[in-house]
C-alpha cells in the first residue's frame, strides 16, 4: 500500500542546511547539506516515525496533498515534493482470514495479481483494493 507523504523542503539562508517539514505529521522533520540529502534524509525521519507509530500501536496520519497546504503562509517559498512509501510494513502483523469470492472475480484476481508485482499474491491484491476504497470512503 503506497501513499505519498507530502513535504516541504526550506531553501537555505548562508551556511545552514535545507530544512524538510512534513505539513501532515507534526514533529516529525528534516535536513540535508543538499536538496537531494534532505529529501533522501526526510525519508529516513518518516520511516523512523512510522515506525513509532507501530510500535506504540498509534494511528498512521494521513497525509494530505500539496494543493492543500502550498497556500498556507508558514510555507511561502518552500519548495514541494513528496515521499512515497509502502505503509504495509507498518500496518501491523497480517491476520489470515477466510473470504468467499464467486470463483469468476478471484481468477480474474489471480491473473491481476500474478501479472503485477506490486501485488505479489491474491492477498496483497486484497489488501490494496481494501485500503483504496476505505481511503475513498473517507
Amino acid at each position: 500500500m503506497f501513499t505519498k507523504y507530502p513535504i516541504a523542503v526550506e531553501k537555505p539562508e548562508g551556511d545552514t542546511a535545507y530544512g524538510v517539514v512534513f505539513p501532515d505529521i507534526p514533529g516529525c522533520y528534516s535536513a540535508g547539506e543538499t536538496l537531494d540529502d534532505a529529501i533522501n534524509n526526510a525519508r529516513e525521519a518518516l520511516e523512523g516515525f512510522l515506525e513509532v507509530c507501530r510500535e506504540d500501536g498509534d494511528a498512521i496520519p494521513e497525509p494530505g496533498s500539496i494543493d492543500a497546504h502550498k497556500n498556507d503562509p508558514d510555507f511561502d517559498n518552500f519548495i514541494w515534493s513528496f515521499i512515497e512509501i509502502d505503509l504495509t510494513p507498518y500496518l501491523g502483523k497480517s491476520k489470515k482470514i477466510n473470504v468467499t469470492l464467486p470463483e469468476y472475480l478471484i481468477h480474474q484476481i489471480d491473473a491481476l495479481a500474478n501479472t503485477n508485482p506490486q501485488y505479489k499474491t491474491r492477498s496483497g491484491f486484497l489488501a490494496a483494493a481494501a485500503a483504496h476504497e476505505l481511503q475513498v470512503r473517507r
